[in-house]
């Protein structure tokens, strides 16, 4: 006879499931025996101990162990045979009987369990909606562009005896106080920081530009009102300043030596400037990549029709805020101070959510699960940045988690294709800045 399904919302339902006691209790005396051949007990050799102190002491637990898994057996039919598709995790409550609590008496124990359903997803006709996707040409000033960023990541310092500039290094002493009262974080002596770089706020770099070593200065600024320290957030703090150092930059030449600190052997310039350029192609094609996908990603969510179970919002919540605590304990941080409302997360984990759904929907409608040689072909891609690609590629084939990762994205990469297919894509010419985000 299939279970009575009840449903008690979009995506909820109830069912009611019964567990016969006499299979029950057959099941636990059959452990309790295998158990009893190797349990110990004082004053009872091992192997010898009667089946009553046996059931006396581990009987609850296994009784517990074998209900729960007929529990979840019975689940598990009952939901085939009405041909469910289950969302997250089950709640069980036990249901009161004629023969009330004591299940000696009970032919059956009676329990309704409570769970969600996968959603109907739908997706409307994509005719008529537009994507923008950036084309980029590397071009000699990128390169360049590019050659003085290394160059400054090279750069050494060297004491001069003028007035710090825009690019220096300052070494200094400073004090803040807020209405003449010092706070947390307000003073520190031989602090560096390179001028116009933005390791601090601008207008106390402003500040420091024109002081020579030993010049002091006083000068007030306001903090900004989204300052992440929330005690300083808006306020008029008073700074005193006294410059101790001043070192200002001096960038290598672009000659033979520098171009093998960066991996060219031979030191030939020119392999130099084709291989920086060669990166640069490499990672426009992937931000590029990235804006489409993120622009098909927003079209999905924008398109289709669909109830999210609260079940998988949960367990994503879940998921993020480990993954945050985890980085929180990676940076010598206490997460056990950090405490994290389910709330900081919900928008995300429904978008996630809604999104994971969309995009099986469309891999299953459509036919667009990944190939192996696909796969492959993103590990090789991936691994070229690398001194050793070979090394790569078997890191990721020897963790299966990897490899899955790595297939997820190849599934997202044929969700991308057959929406890019499907919509009008408008071609939009932009510079390498732009797409680095550097405009």
């Amino acid at each position: 006879m299939q279970p009575n399904l009840e449903v008690i919302g979009s995506l909820e339902r109830r069912i009611d499931l019964a567990v016969p006691m006499a299979a029950i209790e057959a099941e636990v005396q059959s452990r309790l025996k295998r158990l009893a051949k190797n349990v110990k007990a004082p004053g009872f050799r091992p192997g010898k101990v009667p089946l009553n102190v046996v059931s006396k002491q581990h009987g609850p637990g296994v009784r517990q162990e074998v209900l729960g898994e007929s529990l979840h057996r019975s689940f598990s039919d009952a939901v085939a045979s009405h041909q469910l598709k289950i969302a997250g995790m089950p709640r069980f409550e036990p249901k009161p009987s004629d023969s009330g609590d004591n299940r000696s008496e009970q032919a059956e124990i009676m329990f309704s369990a409570t769970f969600e359903v996968y959603p109907e997803v739908k997706i409307k006709d994509l005719t008529g909606v537009s994507l923008k996707r950036p084309v980029v040409e590397v071009t000699n000033a990128d390169v360049e562009a590019t050659l003085e960023i290394l160059r400054k990541q090279r750069r050494e310092f060297q004491t001069v005896n003028r007035a710090a500039e825009i690019g220096d290094l300052a070494r200094f002493d400073f004090r803040g106080t807020i209405d003449g009262k010092p706070f947390e974080g307000g003073e520190a002596h031989d602090f560096v920081t390179v001028v116009g770089e933005g390791r601090l706020l601008k207008d106390f770099e402003d500040n420091l530009a024109g002081l020579s070593e030993g010049q002091g200065k006083g000068f007030d600024m306001v903090f900004p009102e989204n300052y992440q320290a929330t005690h300083l957030a808006g306020k008029k703090v008073h700074f005193d300043v006294e410059m101790k150092e001043v070192k200002a930059p001096r960038l290598p030449e672009v000659d033979a030596e520098f171009a093998k600190s960066l991996g060219i052997e031979d030191g030939d310039i020119s392999k130099l400037h084709a291989e920086i350029k060669s990166n640069l192609e490499r990672e426009t094609k992937r931000r590029v990549q990235a804006r489409v996908k993120e622009s098909v990603m927003d079209i999905l969510l924008a398109n289709a029709e669909l109830d999210i179970p609260k079940s998988l919002v949960g367990l994503e919540i879940e998921r993020l805020q480990s993954q945050m605590l985890a980085d929180i304990e990676s940076r010598g941080g206490k997460s056990k101070e950090m405490p994290l409302s389910a709330d900081m997360f919900k928008d995300q984990a429904e978008r996630r959510v809604r999104l994971g759904l969309i995009l099986a929907e469309v891999v299953e409608t459509h036919g667009l699960a990944s190939k192996p040689e696909q796969v492959r072909m993103l590990i090789d891609d991936y691994a070229q940045s690398y001194e050793d690609p070979q090394e790569v590629v078997q890191w990721y084939y020897q963790d299966p988690q990897r490899l899955h990762e790595v297939e997820a994205l190849a599934l997202e990469d044929n969700v991308v294709a057959w929406v890019v297919g499907q919509v009008a894509v408008e071609d939009v010419p932009t510079k390498f800045n732009e797409l680095m985000g550097r405009a």
